[in-house]
């Protein structure tokens, strides 16, 4: 299906393109009865396939250059270094959904063990070692681009079947990132600016490009190339104080799927969020429809999203200085053929 042919609503593009139809950013004109109409309108009108070459497997985070690099350092002034991780352990908002666990912390050696002498080395020396089994996205992590598909095709029109294997991610793996995902960050906080007396979006809540650049706006920050957004909602916050309850798959405030637009024209490398699915949560259709900003942008878009962040210490952090901006490292751990990864962003102001 060609854009043209799409039956949803659309919106004529302006300038030079001005023969090229574009979905539109309303959600209003969404047909709720029609998700795949929608999806695939917006995956032929955003796709980047080819645009850094057929062997490419970085996708937006190519805009990440040293250029930008320089520019992100440049922002650290009070040298002040916030973790925007969750914690990795048992008390986390995993339920089991399609195997998805908290993770199993177990020690292999302990302090006990040295106190009995029973470790087998010389001279009094002990030790205490230790082993973790979760599942990559248990808590604060990245999508790597080989984890969706649309109809069957991954990130740049590769086949889904020769991208993932039971052996892994063998052509988008997570390591290709693991010394990429250096940039300058920029926080929206979607929660403070929409929500102002409790800081917390309702469940269900879908921002839309409206509200994102109302809120860079007021924020007096300009989102531009090769930047990693975090866009917080306040779920995580709710969490935090109440339960997880469910939080992991359950209703949450998040992205419109008409987002899909200024996620590629705005050619941002990355982007995260406080919530567990990024967009929001049910989605955005009548009919059963599950995760579609996600089908649009991973393998279409080819961008890096992140969730489950912890963006509460680095929003009040923002807040106090007055600027939105900073130095932001966020590295993947450089897992073999992995299609997502634990991570434990810094972000320096």
């Amino acid at each position: 299906m060609t854009l043209r042919q799409a039956q949803g609503p659309l919106r004529q593009a302006q300038g030079p393109d001005a023969q090229e139809f574009l979905p539109s950013e309303d959600p209003a004109d969404l047909d709720r009865q029609n998700p795949e109409t929608e999806i695939a309108a917006r995956a032929e009108a955003y796709r980047n396939w080819g645009r850094w070459g057929e062997d490419d497997v970085l996708g937006t985070l190519n805009f990440i250059d040293a250029d930008k690099r320089r520019q992100a350092a440049a922002l650290v002034r009070d040298g002040v270094s916030i973790s925007l991780s969750q914690r990795f352990d048992t008390d986390g908002p995993q339920k089991g959904w399609r195997r998805r666990t908290n993770p199993v912390h177990t020690m292999t050696d302990t302090g006990t063990d040295a106190e009995r002498g029973n470790q087998g080395f010389p001279h009094g020396i002990g030790g205490a070692d230790d082993v973790i089994s979760m599942p990559l996205q248990c808590s604060t992590q990245w999508d790597g681009l080989g984890h969706i598909f649309d109809h069957g095709f991954a990130w740049n029109g590769r086949r889904a079947g020769d991208v993932v294997t039971s052996d892994g991610d063998l052509v988008t793996g997570i390591e290709h990132a693991a010394s990429v995902i250096v940039s300058r960050g920029v926080l929206l906080d979607m929660g403070r600016h929409l929500a102002p007396d409790t800081g917390e979006l309702a469940d269900g809540y879908a921002i839309t490009v409206a509200d994102l650049e109302a809120c860079a706006a007021a924020e007096g920050v300009e989102v531009s190339r090769g930047d990693i957004v975090l866009v917080r909602t306040g779920h995580y916050t709710r969490a935090h104080r109440e339960g997880w309850g469910d939080y992991a798959g359950g209703p949450a405030p998040g992205l419109s799927l008409t987002t899909a637009g200024w996620l590629h024209r705005t050619e941002i490398a990355a982007i995260a969020t406080d919530t567990w699915g990024f967009e929001v949560r049910p989605n955005e259709f009548d009919v059963p429809a599950f995760q579609p900003l996600h089908q649009v942008v991973i393998p279409n878009l080819g961008l890096t999203i992140g969730e489950m962040w912890n963006l509460d210490a680095l929003a009040s952090a923002c807040a106090d200085a007055r600027r939105w901006e900073f130095f932001l490292a966020a590295p993947p751990l450089p897992i073999t053929g992995a299609v997502g990864s634990p991570v434990n962003p810094l972000a320096l102001l």
